[in-house]
């Protein structure tokens, strides 16, 4: 077998492929490493396939003529020897044609060498033949020797010429037959004169077939290159190739043309150029494009770029390349060149350009696009007189849907929100996404404060219906800034602020709601800032801690547990309210910090107390979505040896927003722990009733809003609690009231049979000493007013009184709506029925509900409007300062 060749590149070899004598003489010896050189070896060697058989011929027909010669002049029986010689002669042409034959498993240069051995051997039986052949003969016959020897020559030279080696081989052979056999020294130099003629020939052509050999190789080589970057080209989708002939038909298309035509290419050979393309003169005249097709084909000038058209009812689009060609005497053969298919790219421009002006999720125009719809309503303005507002829109609680739900169901959300905003604002103007979950809306010419508010009112309603998404029910809502711009005078980046701030304004008063921007939102702004700066370290300065509310039985009104509440003493401040930080915490993300600390914190205080006292710890919505949420809580038991059922979470009706199975999932994880949950202020969300059927809840949270003044004459409040209690008792849960502050809610409050009590009647929240004073007591006793008391103003009033038929002057105090504390010398019974003059305001009648030395509480008949004691004040005849001037005029208009 062959053995593997290693590719070498001749670096020695000159670009025209030609060689020098040294390398000509030895190319067919040596061993070729170069695959390319291997190729041209084997076909040299490929010339000596019927060489055997040319040989052969010659010897049998020279043979019999000179064995026919001999025959004539001796006897049969003396010419065995010659017979045999020209057998063996003619076997080692049949031993050359052999070797030729399987020389597939040979290597080129092992194959020449034997051709040149069998060509010596054949020659030298050859020669041996003819001096055999010639001693036999009766009388010597020098010319029939001489033309065996020379047939003998020509035979192998044109064997060997190929080969400068076989012909040097064949000629040596030749010379040396002709000194040893004939000793004619005219024949020799004759043969050697001829055979340097032979070898001078075959060094010559040799050297030429080699060098267009390699020539040729090399061609070859960069059209299969060439060959395979069109197929590649092509392939790519990127582009085409065309080519016509001088008349202008098509001689050459690449595929994807013919696929644009939905045909074969053989259908478009033959068809004129121009039939198939058309200009498109609709994208501008600037260079060649404005010239036609026809004139760079007639004219036959070279093009590039060339926009055109194909003749289908598709739009396709195509840009177009070409030169004219030219034989090598000037005639015009016709025009090559590429082309490339704009379509896609056309419509990729058009796709990019839509995407720098609108948004790819909801197709609502984004931040870029709705900044300009602003300047230019702003310039509109300017030039009609009439200013435009600005709506800023916020998304509440959309955060929860994409940590519960994921990101593609809050992208589908996003979009049937940007569908309701539409329909909202119909052609009063336009809405647009600025990313995320803000929206916002620019209304030109529109400042009338009515039907702002009135957008804003049926924009928030619309956006908090329910969504049904992917069977997922969800809930969110919205929170509305207004900002109006001042024609003329308002700008684009002060409006955009103004609308911040009053959506933040909004979102602070509750969320859900809509605010208009007013002077002092700025300074409240910069505030908000500080505050929320001072937050963020608070916690790591210790600023922050805990304080503990207790929980008391109506029954026994024993302490059964408290709720822990986070409270904030500021450095520079002092404490700072919930209400206030609260919200701040969930919107910069410390709310889960904060949590946690609250958690910990409670856990640790409670395990010092005594076992049946629980501690309630408020989960945040986000806490309660954390993946580790409860990991961290049985963590945290675990750590400070707390009892699971000693702990009770209290939720909010947030944690519901994404109603699927990792809510329920969480659910039951924390109660296969064992800890208690608390639905907190129960009767203020969206489907507290739809809450129950599905959580495990062990408690319910009144909120106090219905607690508070439930027990004043003409509440409904008791009748909501009376049935919030069924509803608990019916599903086995206990009831917390929060808020009660006086002693006729807390009667009511036990009447309606709530199972506990949370307000300032039984203590306000303290710091862990305080608790842990109030969980080891037996029992705490109320305290506070009887009956709820209202706002009351501090101040000193003249009034006059009949007292007993008697005139007596009397002072006011502590005056409210409900009634007054009075100041008066003379005796008062309980129950008296009086009418006060107050000085500079008018009468007033009520009851004596009690009475002191010198002193007695009123009661007013009906509530007293505190407005009346403020002094009268002239009208303004100037603006209001919040009230734009050209809104008036635009109202007058």
């Amino acid at each position: 077998m062959r053995r593997t060749q290693i590719a070498v590149v001749n670096k020695d070899t000159p670009a025209d492929g030609r060689m020098d004598f040294r390398d000509l003489m030895t190319f067919d010896l040596k061993r070729v490493f170069d695959p390319e050189e291997i190729g041209l070896a084997e076909s040299r060697v490929a010339t000596f396939n019927h060489a055997p058989l040319l040989l052969a011929a010659g010897h049998l027909v020279w043979g019999i003529t000179l064995l026919a010669q001999c025959i004539c002049d001796s006897f049969l029986s003396q010419m065995i020897l010659p017979i045999l010689l020209l057998g063996l002669v003619l076997a080692a042409d049949g031993a050359f044609a052999f070797l030729l034959r399987i020389r597939a498993n040979l290597e080129p240069h092992i194959v020449t060498k034997g051709i040149c051995g069998f060509i010596a051997v054949t020659g030298m039986l050859w020669l041996l033949f003819v001096s055999v052949a010639h001693a036999h003969q009766g009388m010597p016959n020098d010319q029939v020797t001489d033309q065996a020897i020379g047939v003998g020559l020509i035979i192998g030279a044109l064997v060997a010429i190929q080969s400068p080696v076989a012909s040097i081989t064949n000629a040596l052979v030749a010379i040396g037959s002709a000194a040893l056999i004939v000793q004619d020294f005219v024949l020799t130099g004759a043969l050697v004169v001829m055979s340097a003629a032979i070898v001078t020939y075959s060094l010559a052509n040799s050297r030429g077939v080699i060098a267009a050999s390699r020539r040729r190789r090399m061609l070859a080589e960069e059209a299969r290159k060439a060959l395979h970057f069109v197929h590649e080209f092509e392939g790519s989708g990127r582009g085409w190739f065309w080519e016509t002939n001088h008349l202008g038909t098509l001689s050459y298309v690449s595929l994807q043309l013919a696929d644009d035509f939905h045909c074969g290419r053989e259908e478009l050979l033959g068809r004129q150029f121009t039939d198939l393309l058309s200009v498109d003169t609709s994208h501008g005249a600037g260079g060649e494009e404005h010239k036609t097709l026809g004139f760079h084909l007639s004219a036959r000038f070279p093009f590039s770029d060339v926009v055109v058209r194909a003749a289908t009812n598709e739009d396709v689009q195509w840009s177009l390349s070409g030169n004219p060609i030219f034989d090598d005497h000037g005639r015009f053969m016709g025009f090559r060149g590429i082309g490339a298919d704009l379509t896609e790219q056309r419509r990729t421009e058009q796709e990019i350009s839509r995407l720098a002006r609108f948004d790819s999720l909801t197709g609502l125009p984004n931040r870029a696009m709705m900044r300009q719809t602003l300047e230019e309503a702003l310039r509109n303005a300017s030039r009609r007189q009439k200013g435009c507002a600005l709506f800023l829109i916020d998304l509440d609680r959309f955060k929860n849907v994409n940590d519960t739900l994921g990101h593609p169901v809050g992208d589908a959300l996003l979009r049937q929100v940007a569908d309701r905003l539409k329909t909202v604002m119909g052609n009063h103007g336009q809405v647009g996404r600025l990313g995320g979950d803000e929206f916002k809306a620019v209304l030109p010419g529109i400042v009338e404060t009515g039907l702002l508010e009135s957008l804003a009112r049926t924009l928030i309603e619309q956006v908090s219906r329910p969504y049904t998404i992917e069977g997922h029910k969800i809930s969110i809502g919205a929170s509305v800034g207004i900002a109006i711009g001042d024609p003329g005078r308002a700008c684009a980046d002060a409006m955009i602020r103004n609308s911040d701030l009053a959506l933040y304004a909004a979102k602070a008063a509750g969320r859900g709601k809509h605010c208009f921007y007013e002077q002092s939102m700025h300074s409240e702004a910069s505030d908000r800032q500080i505050l929320e700066n001072d937050l963020r370290q608070a916690l790591d300065r210790g600023e922050l801690w805990v304080a503990y509310q207790p929980i008391v039985r109506t029954t026994g009104e024993d302490v059964c547990g408290f709720e822990a509440l986070v409270r904030w003493n500021h450095p520079a401040r002092g404490p700072i309210g919930p209400d206030k930080f609260i919200p701040l915490a969930e919107e910069c993300g410390m709310i889960e910090k904060i949590g946690t600390f609250v958690l910990r914190t409670a856990v640790k205080d409670a395990a010092t107390w005594p076992d049946p006292v629980r501690i309630a710890v408020n989960l945040s919505p986000i806490q309660f979505n954390n993946p580790n949420i409860v990991e961290t809580i049985s963590a945290v038991l675990n750590e400070h040896k707390l009892r699971a059922g000693r702990l009770e979470l209290e939720i909010t009706e947030g944690v519901f927003l994404a109603d699927n199975s990792a809510t329920d999932e969480t659910f039951a994880n924390l109660k296969a722990l064992g800890v208690r949950l608390a639905l907190d202020d129960f009767g203020t969300g969206y489907s507290s009733l739809g809450y129950l059927k599905k959580a495990p809840f062990d408690k319910i949270k009144i909120d106090q809003s219905f607690v508070r003044g439930a027990a004043s004459t003409g509440s409904r409040n008791s009748a909501i609690i009376r049935a919030i209690v069924s509803l608990a008792e019916s599903l086995g849960m206990d009831t917390t009231a929060e808020g009660v502050e006086t002693h006729d809610d807390l009667q009511l409050i036990r009447e309606l049979g709530v199972s506990q009590v949370q307000g300032f009647i039984f203590g306000r929240p303290g710091d862990a000493t305080a608790a842990a004073e109030y969980a080891s007591s037996a029992t705490i006793e109320a305290d506070g007013y009887s009956c709820i008391r209202e706002p009351r103003q501090t101040l000193m009033r003249r009034a006059i009184t009949m007292i007993n038929g008697c005139t007596e002057e009397i002072r006011l105090r502590n005056i409210s709506g409900m009634g007054a504390l009075v100041e008066c010398s003379a005796p008062v019974a309980p129950g008296t029925h009086l009418t006060l003059d107050i000085v500079g305001v008018g009468p007033v009648t009520g009851s004596v509900r009690w009475a002191q030395s010198s002193r007695f509480g009123m009661q007013f008949d009906e509530p007293f409007d505190l407005s009346r004691l403020t002094p009268k004040r002239e009208k303004s005849s100037g603006q209001p300062v919040l009230r734009p001037w050209y809104v008036d005029r635009a109202v007058g208009e």
